[in-house]
């Protein structure tokens, strides 16, 4: 590797890719960019090259929703948060991984666990919040925690029939 002029060569891995990723996050990485061997560079978005991103998940409290925006039906972003201290902490909102489908399950699950006062021990402070009684949880894919405690970039993967809210913990 070269890295006396004003482009660094990086040594090629070879294996198998994902195995290369998990490594990668396993050393703290967000994770690898790889581009097919036979491809010239190229800057801007091409097929020739792949995110593979180091990504975390585990089961949340939903604790609300928002109102919809934009082209969005139904519901805007779930509120979501896990248990610490006997008390049920805000982890951020997700808003996306939704189907339609997904959007309208989730709706009706919430409507009926309506609640004026926030769950949570800091209320969050979005727009069109409405809350619920935490009992449903469903589980989220994200990038990481913030360093607020928050998550970033969050995906919505699912309901959780068989975990139950008051279990549900930070984990790490």
């Amino acid at each position: 590797m070269r890295d006396d002029g004003p482009l660094l060569h990086s040594p090629t891995l070879d294996g198998d890719p994902l195995a290369l990723r998990d490594e990668a996050c396993a050393d703290g990485w967000e994770g690898l960019i790889a581009k097919r061997l036979d491809a010239p560079y190229a800057s801007g978005r091409s097929r020739d090259w792949l995110k593979l991103k180091c990504v975390k998940d585990q089961e949340f409290v939903i604790g609300g929703w928002t109102d919809p925006a934009g082209s969005r039906q139904v519901l805007g972003a779930l509120l979501v948060g896990y248990h610490s201290d006997g008390e049920l902490r805000y982890a951020g909102k997700v808003g996306t991984g939704f189907d339609d489908a997904a959007l309208k399950l989730l709706r009706s699950r919430l409507d009926p666990l309506a609640v004026d006062d926030p769950p949570f021990s800091e209320a969050p402070r979005e727009r069109g919040q409405h809350f619920v009684r935490p009992e449903l949880v469903c589980q989220v894919g994200f990038g990481e925690w913030t360093s607020d405690g928050r998550l970033r970039h969050p995906r919505y993967q699912g309901l959780r029939i068989d975990k139950d809210a008051a279990d549900v913990v930070r984990e790490t």
